[in-house]
């Protein structure tokens, strides 16, 4: 991944970000208006509050004093009112950004092939998709546009206070460059600062996500104490990068004031000093410590405001890394079959998941359309990759791969994979009922439908029976299930997508024997009428199989019926005799 350089005008990155805002140009544009609109109305109080000292106080004019008064209160309501307009629809221009940027990110996620998650933390991808997402709508609420109107502000202020005093002006002004130089140095260290911080969200993340995950193996193994102390060692770094910028904040605030302290005094000093030769007025002296407050306020929140610009770059660059990355599978193909039989073959297929370290080699093999085939050898044979080949889900290195003499190459990504339905060792259920578990929210798939796969896989007593039967929440990863109830709602899952190809990798090898039995049953209904793969873990599973193949290494080593592959007296055989001895 590349590095990230956080800079606050990254004009390449700036310019990506802002083609996002065309949906929403109006609001955009409106809400640019508003920080100028606010700047203009931000100078009539003081220059009112002028007026009424020199004009109404000196010449003790109640009546214009009550005017002058109403007219500031109604100022202020209008200030306040486009200061609502301003914030609410800075941040609705953000909330949009980054809905649209999150649907995208999202959507090529889910494009990516299955490398790209074999090698990549989830929590990464978790923190990308949430939170640095999040900070990048910080740039719109808290970003460009504030600092577009506080910059506006400072210029209309300094240009009073000129018109009014040039020289007064220059006199208050002259803290403003040891607070540009401050300012310079505390963006610095806050970005280097932030930079950290957001390193470590990302490792805690990650730290979090995986050891949640994997709670049963951290207390099988009596881990607590150890992945406590690795914790808490991550938890301290995050904790040092946030005091990083807090001891940033603790010196450049309160450098801040004195400065602003500074401008008073000066004012005071030479203010008083021309009133005195009737060079100033009184009036000029409270419009200038309004005008102070004016630059000081704004130019202590820019350094705030760059950050949230800063931030919102490291954030979008780690975004874009993500949105560049080329790791998903080419759909290029333009042939749409409405109807595929089901007739495989593999030709002369390699494959390696790096460089040239062979998982697959020269494997070539036919199904014909409602056979089966059953995938034996030892773990780390090969046989997943087989099926993780045939659904594009990796991509071969050499070879051909074809269903109904068509290259799965030429049809479309979305017209084969519906065209199969794989049932997986470990089954994965959402946090969700059972009946959604099942159709995957597919509207083609009614409850009728649903509730009569479950009688024909022998699961519908085991559902009825739960609490709230199909509509009961299975939770997380399916917890509330026994690995066997997991393993049938799976089945159920295949059978009503009405697959032409069913994929069966290693479906009973954990569970119990009278699990089994219903497994066994459920994959008799399940391949009536589909060319079947099975990954075959237990050979007592596989033996009516029309042809097995033994892999070894990469190799089709073997390849027959159950009989004929026992009568060969090899690898096959081995195999059948380890198992059998196991059973005896």
């Amino acid at each position: 991944m590349k590095s990230v350089s956080g800079n606050a005008f990254d004009y390449r990155l700036l310019k990506r970000i802002l083609k996002y805002v065309a949906p929403y140009k109006a609001m955009f544009y409106a809400t640019s208006f508003l920080s100028i609109a606010l700047a203009i109305v931000s100078i009539v109080r003081p220059l009112l509050i002028q007026y009424a000292v020199n004009k109404n106080i000196a010449q003790k004019d109640e009546l214009g004093l009550i005017e002058i008064t109403i007219w500031l209160v109604v100022v202020l309501v209008f200030e306040t009112i486009l200061q609502y307009i301003f914030t609410y629809y800075g941040n609705l221009v953000g909330q949009n950004i980054i809905k649209d940027i999150r649907n995208e990110v999202f959507q090529h996620v889910l494009s990516f092939k299955l490398k790209y998650y074999d090698q990549t933390p989830i929590g990464r991808l978790v923190t990308r998709t949430v939170s640095d997402i999040e900070t990048i709508a910080e740039m719109f609420s808290d970003g460009i546009l504030v600092i577009l109107g506080d910059l506006l502000k400072i210029f209309a202020a300094v240009l009073c206070m000129f018109y009014i005093n040039w020289d007064l002006a220059l006199i208050t002004l002259l803290p403003i460059p040891l607070l540009m130089i401050g300012t310079s140095i505390f963006k610095r260290v806050i970005k280097n600062a932030f930079q950290d911080v957001r390193n470590q969200v990302s490792l805690l993340n990650t730290f979090v996500q995986e050891h949640v995950t994997g709670m049963s193996i951290v207390q099988i193994f009596n881990r607590e104490k150890i992945e406590s102390e690795l914790f808490s060692d991550i938890n301290k770094k995050h904790r040092n990068a946030h005091i990083k910028t807090v001891w940033a904040y603790s010196v450049f605030f309160p450098l801040v004031e004195i400065l602003s302290a500074l401008s008073v005094s000066l004012l005071v000093w030479y203010g008083f000093k021309e009133i005195s030769l009737d060079i100033a007025s009184p009036g000029e002296i409270f419009s200038f410590t309004f005008f102070i407050h004016m630059l000081y306020r704004p130019i202590r929140q820019l350094a705030d405001r760059f950050n949230s610009l800063q931030m919102g770059m490291v954030s979008s660059e780690r975004v874009f890394n993500v949105l560049d990355t080329r790791a998903n599978i080419n759909d290029n193909g333009e042939i749409k079959p409405k109807k595929l039989n089901g007739d495989i073959t593999f030709k002369n297929v390699w494959f390696a998941y790096n460089d040239e370290d062979w998982v697959l080699k020269d494997i070539s093999f036919t199904i014909k359309k409602g056979q089966s085939l059953a995938l034996v050898g030892a773990t780390g044979a090969g046989k997943s990759s087989v099926i993780n080949l045939l659904g594009r889900y990796y991509e071969i290195n050499k070879g051909n791969i074809l269903i109904d003499d068509i290259n799965i190459n030429e049809m479309k990504l979305h017209d084969l994979r519906k065209s199969m339905a794989v049932v997986l060792q470990d089954v994965f259920l959402f946090s969700d009922t059972v009946f959604n578990n099942i159709t995957l929210y597919s509207d083609d798939i009614t409850e009728e439908q649903v509730i009569e796969a479950s009688k024909k896989i022998g699961a519908h007593d085991f559902i009825s029976n739960l609490p709230g039967g199909y509509q009961y929440n299975v939770k997380e990863r399916g917890a509330l299930l026994s690995v066997g109830q997991r393993q049938l709602i799976s089945f159920i899952r295949a059978y009503v997508h009405n697959p032409r190809i069913l994929i069966l990798d290693e479906a009973t090898s954990s569970i119990d024997s009278e699990s089994e039995a219903l497994i066994k049953h459920a994959t008799e209904i399940l391949t009536q009428n589909t060319t079947s793969i099975i990954v075959a873990h237990r050979l007592s599973t596989i033996q009516n199989a029309d042809k097995i193949l033994v892999i070894d290494k990469g190799n089709v080593v073997e390849e027959g019926t159950h009989i004929e592959l026992l009568k060969l007296n090899g690898h096959y055989k081995k195999l059948y005799n380890y198992q059998f001895d196991d059973v005896v």
